[in-house]
Formats: C-alpha cells, structure tokens, sequence
C-alpha cells in the first residue's frame, strides 16, 4: 500500500481502517511468502534428488565403525575365531641386477588354463620346432611338451547340422527304405534345439534384441526372416509355460513370500504411444522367482496372483504400497512384513533437507545391518539367529522407534519436510517392520528380490518394450525360467537344451520336475544334449 516508507508524522495521520488494511496485507504477502519458500525448499529436494541419479552415488549402504570396546558377535557366541598367522622375521638383502626372465614368466602365465575343458571346444595348433629342420628321427629326442592358451574368436558361432541319410533298395522285396530325419524340438522346424536355447539366452539373459540376433545371422551368411525368429520364439515359450505356472504355484505354496511390481511398456496405445503394463515379481522361500504380467499397478491384481487363502502362517514381505496392506488385511493367516531397505532409503532422500537427523537414522539403521552381516557370515540358521536378533537386534530397533517418536514430537518440522515424510513412513510401518525379530525366516528386506527383478529394468534398456501384451507375458515366462537357473546355480543353456527335448515326453502330472530347482535334482547330472555337442566333442 505505501510505496515508500512513511516517517512518524505520516504515519499518524493514517486512519484507523488504514492501518487495518494494511496490516491484513502484510499478513497475506507473509503467507504468500511462507507458501512459496515451502515450494522452493519441495523443488529443491527434487532438484537433489535428479542431480543424484544422474551424476551422484545411488547405493544406499553405509558401513559403519565399529566400537574399538565391543565384541564381535563370534566372540559374544563362544565362537572360535581364526589367527591371523604370526609375522615371519625377515632380514634385508643387497640389491643386485639380474637377468631378465620375462620371456619365461610369459610363458608360465599363457600355460595355466583359464576354462573348463568340458565345456570349452579346443583347437590343437602343432609347433614345430625350427631346431630339427633337416634332421632324421634318429638324431633328437622329445622329451615332453609345453602348452599355451589363447583366447579366440571366431566371427560367427552359428553352425548347420547335415544329415545324410541313405535310400536304400532291398533286392530281395524291391522296396525302397530311407531313415527318417532325427526328431527336432518343434515339428518340421530348421531350427535345432542348440540354436533356440542360443537365441533365448542371448536374449532374455544378455539382452539382444531379436533384430541384432537376425543381423548377426545375416553377417554370418544365413538368408533367414526376422518374423520367422518372433514365430520360433513364441513357439518355444508356449512349450516353457507349463513349467512357468508348476514355479509359481511352488512359489503360491512358500510360508514366506516376497513381493514387488516394475513397469513395463507392452502394447500400442496409439500412433507411437505405449501403454504401460507391470510385472509383478513374487520371489519364494525354495530361491524361485516368478515375473507375472499385469496391465496395471491396481490391488486387485495382487489378490488375483496370490489368492485369498494362504499356508498357515504365512508371510509376505513388501515395501510400503499400500495395495499389499490391504491385500495382507483381508487374507486370514497371513502376516504382513515391511521392507527396512524402503524405510532406509527414506531417510536416505532426506539428508539434503535434514542431514544431521538423517544421518542418525541411517547409522541406527547400520547397526541393524552389521548385525544381520555378521549372522549370515558366521553361517546362523534358526533358533540360533532367532536368538542373535532378540539379544542384539531388538534393542537397536526400539531405539530406533523411541527415536522417531521424539523427533517427530519436534514442532519445528514443517509436515512437507522430507524428514516428517521419513518419520511418519517408519513409525506407520513399525509393526511390519518388526516382524523379522520373531520369525528367523523372514529377511530384514526385500533386497534379494530386488537383485531377481533387475532382469527386467536391465532389459528395458535394451528392447525398451513389448509389442504386446503377449510378448509380455513371455517375457515373464523365460525371465522367470532362467533367473531361478541362476539362483540354483545351474548354466541356463544347458537347462534349457534338456528341458525343451524333454517336455514333449514327459508326463504332464510331473511337470513340476522339469521346474529348474527340481530339474537340478533329477536330470542335472546326465542332461539331453544336442547332436552339435555329439560332434564337437
């Protein structure tokens, strides 16, 4: 109201109403002003954030100091501890030159193999040794070989397998015999079944597109179409699918399930749009992990997957979506648990608006951490972990709460503070949060299941989307195939190779056996092989 400011003598001659005026304007330009910082402070927290994952560090972990007067937990368990080895006196000698060996040291170092013979084909390359040029047998003697290992490639790894099979004409009937053709995975295919295992892991598991997989083909001096690879590729998954749905309905039957969803582009929704679809991975107690395909992030989906009846006390542990939380009220005898990697990262994305509160939440939380790090490397299982996490674990987690508590109580923190946010998602979870003190099963996180799921995010980058939703729902199928191979420590080329040969013949009641957990148990140690392996043996 006053462009400039008024002297004692202007300012009373203002009237009554004046004043009024103007000090419900000052008051309003103050709200306005509070308004706008508390804008400002939520775009800068976006701006860090952006800034962080384009330029900072994304890991979360934070590995704190041990106090110099605590036992370790081997110490506190009456567990014995290896001794480092005592120092060995040594004693100092003249320096002197010697001659070099570096020809010899190469040598020793390209004579150690580096690869598995049984697995790796070897091509020989004889030597010769100029030495003997022109002399006889009689005039040297071979005393022994030495051995070097390069590395090669060749510009293609595709071959065609011939078979010649031979008509014949017996005498004495007059008729005319010629085998039949070995049989091959799909009926009247060319592929075999070493060339589609290729193709699958090449790209489900390195990721390459079908486009580059046809390049290749075509640098190699293949003459073959790329519908015909999206064809042979969809025949194939719908042979893996009943082995697919025998996995998850292991995993349906686990006491402890863990589970997540993660986007994915499948379907045209218009001129260069596509819609945006969710793999919802559930991660069992037995290593099994499954990516179902859902054309939404809605809970019912999650009532859909798990189904409303669970195993006696069963347990789902998830991040903080609220879908599972309901889901988790409405499913008798099962319990809810709540992941403390989510919770951690909260505080985590608070530490540019709070960094000294924030980073008390994060070393509390550490001390969490360092004890589950010390129970898995001392190999604790059981009744035994149980108890580490009771004497060690519940008291730093109702520290933790305590804390949360006071600090919230601050009036000073403004509700769209990041730290308010942090606080109040902790303490509403706190007791999903707790369930892992009495239930040793039960994972302090959902980390493992992060680090099944980056299949997904990591392909993405790479074929960027599904065509369809079809194409999705195989995409779930293979990834959840070869991600519990890797789990279970079993090559998934080998796997697959045995299982596509073996599902044609086996019975349709065992089929859980051709599940790789299984198959690992049961065919693992004599696998179906192609005939290619037959020949470059």
């Amino acid at each position: 109201m006053f462009p400039t400011p008024l002297s004692l003598e202007e300012a009373a001659t203002l009237s009554p109403q004046t004043v009024l005026l103007a000090v419900q304007g000052w008051l309003h330009t103050e709200q306005k002003l509070a308004a706008f910082q508390e804008q400002i402070d939520a775009l800068k927290h976006q701006l860090d954030w952006f800034k962080r994952q384009t330029f900072g560090q994304k890991s979360e972990k934070r590995i704190p100091e041990a106090p110099t007067q605590q036992l370790t937990l081997a110490e506190a368990l009456g567990i014995a501890t290896p001794v480092p080895p005592a120092e060995v006196p040594t004693r100092r000698i003249p320096a002197h030159t010697r001659k070099s060996t570096r020809s010899q040291a190469e040598e020793r170092a390209e004579a150690v193999p580096f690869f598995d013979a049984d697995k790796v084909p070897v091509t020989t390359i004889e030597v010769p040794n100029p030495e003997i040029a022109g002399l006889t047998p009689e005039q040297y003697t071979v005393i022994g070989t030495r051995e070097t290992y390069r590395l090669a490639q060749q510009p293609g790894s595709y071959v065609v397998i011939k078979y010649v099979r031979p008509v014949i004409k017996r005498l004495d009937t007059q008729v005319i015999h010629c085998p039949a053709a070995p049989v091959g995975v799909l009926e009247g295919s060319r592929a075999d079944v070493s060339f589609v295992a290729g193709m699958i892991v090449d790209k489900f598991l390195y990721h390459l597109p079908l486009y580059r997989i046809h390049q290749r083909l075509q640098d190699g001096g293949f003459t073959l179409s790329r519908p015909w690879l999206t064809l042979l590729m969809q025949q194939i998954v719908g042979l893996l699918e009943p082995i697919h749905d025998a996995q998850f309905a292991s995993i349906r039957a686990s006491r402890v399930k863990a589970m997540d969803e993660t986007p994915i582009k499948a379907g045209l929704k218009g001129p260069g749009k596509m819609k945006q679809g969710y793999f919802w991975p559930v991660y069992g107690e037995q290593d099994e992990i499954c990516f179902p395909y859902c054309e939404s992030r809605r809970a019912e989906h999650v009532d859909q997957l798990l189904g409303l009846t669970a195993p006696p006390g069963s347990i789902l542990i998830t991040d903080g979506y609220a879908a599972y939380s309901r889901y988790a009220q409405k499913t008798e005898g099962l319990t809810h648990a709540q992941c403390w990697a989510h919770t951690r990262r909260e505080f985590y994305e608070s530490q540019d608006a709070d960094p000294q509160r924030a980073a008390v939440a994060l070393e509390m939380i550490g001390q969490m951490y360092a004890v589950e790090a010390e129970i898995r490397d001392l190999g604790l299982k059981g009744v035994q972990k149980h108890e580490v996490r009771l004497t060690k674990t519940q008291p730093l987690v109702e520290a933790f709460f305590t804390w949360v508590a006071d600090t919230a109580a601050d009036t000073g923190l403004l509700p769209s503070n990041p730290l308010s946010k942090a606080l109040a998602y902790a303490h509403k979870r706190r007791a999903g949060l707790e369930v892992f003190l009495s239930d040793p099963d039960v994972p302090m996180d959902t980390n493992h299941l992060e680090r099944g799921l980056r299949v997904i995010p990591m392909g993405r980058r790479n074929w960027l989307f599904c065509w369809t939703e079809l194409g999705a729902k195989q995409v779930g199928i293979v990834q959840s195939l070869l991600t519990t191979c890797r789990l279970h420590d079993i090559n998934p080329y080998e796997y697959l190779v045995d299982v596509l040969q073996r599902v044609a013949q086996h019975p349709s009641s065992r089929v859980a056996e051709l599940t790789p957990r299984l198959w690992k148990q049961h065919f693992a140690a004599n696998p179906l092989r192609s005939d290619l392996y037959n020949i470059l043996k």
